[in-house]
Formats: C-alpha cells, structure tokens, sequence
C-alpha cells in the first residue's frame, strides 16, 4: 500500500537572501519499504545555516541541492515500517532526509536515538550536530585549557549556546557575542562572562577589548567578518582560532574581502583551523556519555526556536538569517 507523503523541493537557486518562491511543496506516493529500508515518519527536522550554501551549484564539502528534488537534513522521527531485522515498527531514529513527512531511507543510514536519555528533539540540538560540533571545536580543536578566555560569536545558536555552556564546564571565562538583549539574557543565564550585543555596542573591535581586556586565548566562530577581525585584534599570543562557520556572508552574491589584519596570525603565532564535524565521528560515543550526563544534571540547557507545519519550513530557514531562532531552529511536523 502506498503512503501519501509531502516534501519541500529546491524550486529555483536563490540570488543572495533566499525567499518563499525558491521553494516548492510537492506530493508524492510513496511503496513500502524494501528490503533494508524503513519508512519513517518525520516528527522534527531541522533547518541550519550550512543549508544555504547546498542551495548553489557549486563545489564543496557536500554535493549541492538539485532543482526540483527534495531537500535534506538532519531529522528524527518514528519508524512505521521496517524491512531490515534491526528495527522494529515504533522505534525512534535520526536520519538525514529531513523537509518531508514521510520518507523511506536505508537502514544502514538511520540510528537508533534514546528518548530516555532526552527528547526526541534534544538529538537535533545538544544531542545532535550541534553539540557535537561545539565539543569538537573547543575540545579538539581549540584544545581549550581551565582558565583560559574564550569569546564565542553567534553565542544565543543552536552551537553557539553549546559552546558557551561547554567552555564553562571546562573552566574557561567565556565572552559571547549575540544580536538582541534576549539573547544576552539568556546566554549571561548560560553562564557567560561578559556578553556584547553586536548590533548596539558600535566600535565591535573596541567592545571585545573591553569585555577580555587582558586578550582571548580562544575563538569559536560562527560569524567571520567584523567578528573574526575583532577576534584577530584581541587575540593573545599563540591563541588557536577554530572556524566552524561564516554566517555573515552566507548571502552575499559576490565576494566580501576578508579581514584587514590577517598579519595578526602571524605576528601572535595564531593557530586558526577550519573544521567539519563529519571528520570527528570517532569521538561521537565520548560525546554522547558526556553530553547526556551534563544534560541528566542540569549543567547543559538548551532552548528551540519551534515553528510548526513542514510548509513553513522555508520561512524558518529564512528567519535563520534575520536572528529569529533563540538556540535550535526546528520544525515541528504535524
């Protein structure tokens, strides 16, 4: 028997912002599953900055969206029908086919998730990529010691607000940068040190020597732009930069010269590394016990941003780049 099933199609590549019309929903039919594949009902799936970036045609790390097919991502949601002896109609799972209500996808690249450890939800947030990404930025890359002075950009994210609470486990002094006085609330709730909201404090530069006057021994960026030259000026000798993302000029149509004291890294010896969290799975498990744990005591919280209905699913991918999410940006799935 077929399922009936809706999905949000890639209509047409967006020129800088992207708007309601380069997206499209479609109907489909879906068979049963065969042989080692699963039909899933999606109950969450997520939307992400990285996402604007599959929506031109271009080489990287991941192949682009194709016009008029479905777009992807992480989701989770509950198994209706299996076809593989490893999961069983009922059970909860994560998978990356978000942007549609029901989907069949192989076994092999779907997991089990734990609603016992958290919600379901948790697992796209700090269960999920994003925590993930913020403990393999600091952690790993970063190599971030006790008592060193981190400054976090984009700190009210979905990875930012990780990182924030993550450096303060490990017993760093944490400067975070966020774009409204709600966001500040919050993170300074999250426990960081001295908070700059971008879009009142002028001179950004002058705002982040203020708030670690003594110099940053680490930068997590989600930002680039102003925030990576601030991040540049205020940098201490051999200070380690990693770069998770450049939100800033996710949009623009043409090239943004970069930062004008690149000199910095040179003249401070600054380590700065760009990462990928597809290369540090083999720290997943590590992050998971330790994740779970802090979330089981009360020393992680997160918040969603939730908006419902998959055909609202573009305006909330939209609203990423307005500041609208407070933490993770989901879609609840009728």
């Amino acid at each position: 028997m077929s399922i009936a099933a809706r999905e949000i199609h890639l209509k047409s590549r967006p020129a800088g912002l992207p708007g309601a019309d380069n997206f499209q929903l479609v109907e489909r039919s879906l068979p049963a599953p065969a042989a080692g594949q699963l039909l899933v009902k999606t109950l969450f799936m997520s939307v992400d900055p990285y996402m604007r970036g599959r929506m031109t045609d271009r080489p990287s790390y991941i192949a682009p969206f194709e016009i008029g097919q479905p777009l992807e991502g992480s989701a989770v949601g509950i198994v209706e029908q299996s076809a593989h002896p490893e999961f069983k109609a009922g059970d909860m799972v994560s998978h990356f086919s978000g942007w549609r209500d029901h989907v069949l996808v192989d076994a092999a690249t779907a997991n089990k998730i734990d609603t016992s450890k958290a919600p379901a939800e948790a697992w796209l947030g700090p269960l999920g990529i994003p925590g993930h990404t913020a403990y393999v930025g600091l952690l790993r890359i970063a190599g971030l010691k006790a008592g060193e002075t981190v400054f976090v950009s984009a700190a009210a994210g979905a990875v930012g607000s990780m990182a924030v609470q993550i450096a303060k486990l490990k017993g760093a002094r944490v400067v975070a940068s966020v774009g409204s006085e709600e966001k500040a609330r919050w993170v300074k709730e999250l426990g960081a040190d001295a908070i700059i909201n971008y879009r009142t404090a002028g001179d950004l530069t002058e705002a982040l020597k203020k708030a670690a006057p003594e110099g940053i021994d680490v930068y997590f960026d989600n930002v680039g732009g102003d925030h990576l030259r601030a991040a540049l000026e205020a940098a201490k000798p051999r200070a380690r930069f990693a770069i998770c993302g450049m939100i800033s000029g996710y949009n623009d149509e043409k090239p943004v010269p970069g930062p004008d004291n690149l000199a910095a890294m040179v003249i401070k010896s600054i380590s700065m590394r760009g990462f990928l969290v597809l290369d540090h799975f083999d720290i997943l498990p590590e992050f998971i016990a330790d994740m779970a744990g802090w979330l089981a005591d009360g020393r992680v919280t997160y918040r969603d941003t939730v908006v419902s209905g998959l055909e609202n699913a573009p305006q909330a991918f939209i609203g990423l780049f307005s500041g609208d999410n407070l933490g993770k940006m989901l879609v609840k799935l009728d």
